[in-house]
């Protein structure tokens, strides 16, 4: 009698599921560790840097109890827009009002934005505008966009970047959904699911499964004419009602850096396929360099990863290192961090607490046990006073004993997806003596947060958020190293 074990129907099912997964694993390995796209993961030459400015927006609890919220960054970018004359270019990853509710003391940046994009590109026909954004802004695809709508209408070249040809963070969905669902599209006119992002509004199936890529293309960075010259700016700040209070910084500079940053979005534009979109002036003629300003360089992806762990690694005893940063995870990072330590630098460590998110409740990952990792390690860790918004600069600041000062920042978080190639990110790293006005205010921006200068409170002790629980910590680890996050 044949052993109903080897039944043919049994052996086809069996090598069936081993072909399916071993085709799952081949496109989700694949898709990790693909070739870039042309253009990203790049590190532009050094360039004497010209007329550098620190900008910040803070929101922070004043001597009389009220809440109070500081703002630099969208006023600086609006007055980029006015002067623009014959090509304006922003790369910005939210652009939207969902969950923004001017109510709640929230500062309309996205309508007050794509305003003064409207009128600017109405006012001069020779002017050409492009924003480049990423497909949350239509929760990829379900919903349409009122301002991205607008801006088209008025003559602004959008672009929603195609994030399937960049490298997939989470290879266990990604490599699956690339198997069967990717070719699916939303119909805004379709949705019937609980939308994540826009609660007023129904989502797609399609939306949902794209979002569980976990990518994006996380940029944050303004490029305009000034009439022969050229100025740029990177932030960490998003054009997004309900962001419109977190604490962000920003560095605008002029001079040949501009144009180097302005390089990095043509290739982020001819990444989905906008090739036309704009064209790369000449550079400008003339001797920029002035000892009074440094050098400054444009980071994208992975360098900026490079740059961060070599400016820590090179601080030496006596010396000071001062990071601020809404998400701290990768390892690389961590332990170069916990060297330093060891060799004498003094380390101020200012974190979010990750509890807030758009009026819910986070479970304090990754920032908490990483931030009882780092305070076993002999480092201060503060974490930032959060009322709702979210302590969100990503910033770090190296004063040598002597020498140029050392400032990185931009949009890049310190976790595996924001700087392994995975996100689009933008970052500067700008050498400068100390003494110069604007490594001075980048200097003040963070004693003031961390000491709660002017009776004002911006940060909690470290025992506030203390987490010692050894569960969070090994599921952040786990977290971290299968891209099963949202950080």
């Amino acid at each position: 009698m044949r052993n109903s074990r080897y039944r043919p129907g049994k052996r086809t099912l069996i090598v069936m599921l081993s072909i399916g997964l071993l085709a799952w694993l081949i496109v989700g390995t694949w898709h990790v560790y693909k070739p870039m796209p042309g253009g990203l993961d790049v590190a532009t030459p050094w360039v004497p840097a010209e007329d550098v400015t620190f900008l910040a927006d803070a929101t922070y609890t004043a001597p009389d109890g009220k809440r109070v919220s500081d703002q630099q960054i969208f006023d600086a970018v609006s007055n980029m827009v006015a002067g623009a004359r014959e090509l304006l270019v922003l790369d910005m990853f939210l652009f939207n009002d969902f969950a923004g509710d001017a109510s709640d003391g929230h500062r309309p940046l996205s309508a007050e934005l794509t305003k003064a994009l409207v009128e600017q590109q109405r006012s001069n026909a020779d002017l050409t505008t492009v924003l480049i954004t990423d497909p949350v802004n239509t929760v990829y695809g379900s919903i349409e966009s009122n301002q991205l709508e607008r801006l088209r209408s008025a003559g602004v070249g959008v672009i929603t970047t195609d994030l399937e040809r960049l490298r997939d963070p989470n290879a266990l969905w990604s490599g699956l959904w690339r198997l069967c669902c990717r070719w699916l599209e939303s119909d805004p006119a379709t949705g019937w699911l609980p939308n994540p992002l826009a609660t007023d509004r129904a989502s797609t199936l399609d939306a949902w499964m794209r979002l569980l890529n976990f990518k994006a293309n996380h940029r944050k960075t303004v490029i305009a004419d000034r009439g022969d010259d050229w100025i740029g700016l990177v932030t960490s700040a998003n054009p997004h009602d309900a962001s419109s209070r977190h604490g962000n910084v920003a560095l605008r500079f002029t001079g040949p850096a501009a144009l180097d940053l302005l390089s990095t979005e043509k290739a982020a534009a001819n990444l989905s396929g906008a090739e036309r979109s704009f064209t790369l002036p000449s550079p400008p003629r003339g001797d920029y360099f002035d000892v009074n300003e440094g050098r400054l360089r444009v980071l994208t992806e992975a360098r900026i990863r490079e740059a961060a762990v070599a400016i820590i690694e090179t601080a030496d005893d006596g010396e000071r290192l001062d990071l601020a940063m809404f998400y701290l995870a990768h390892r690389e990072v961590i332990e170069a961090l916990k060297r330093a330590a060891e060799r004498g630098v003094r380390l101020r460590v200012l974190l979010d607490p990750n509890h807030d998110a758009f009026g819910r409740t986070k479970s304090g990952i990754p920032n908490r046990p990483v931030g009882m990792e780092l305070n076993r390690a002999g480092i201060e860790v503060r974490w930032c006073n959060t009322n709702g918004e979210q302590c969100h600069s990503k910033l770090l600041l190296h004063h040598a004993a002597d020498g140029p000062a050392r400032l990185l920042l931009g949009s890049a978080n310190f976790t595996r997806r924001n700087l392994d190639n995975f996100n689009m990110e933008t970052n500067v790293d700008w050498q400068a003596p100390a003494d110069h006005p604007a490594m001075q205010a980048a200097n003040r921006f963070f004693d003031t947060r961390w000491s709660n200068d002017n009776s004002e409170r911006h940060s909690l002790p470290f025992d506030d958020f203390a987490d010692d629980s050894s569960w969070r910590y090994w599921r952040y680890r786990l977290m971290e190293a299968t891209g099963l996050s949202t950080f």
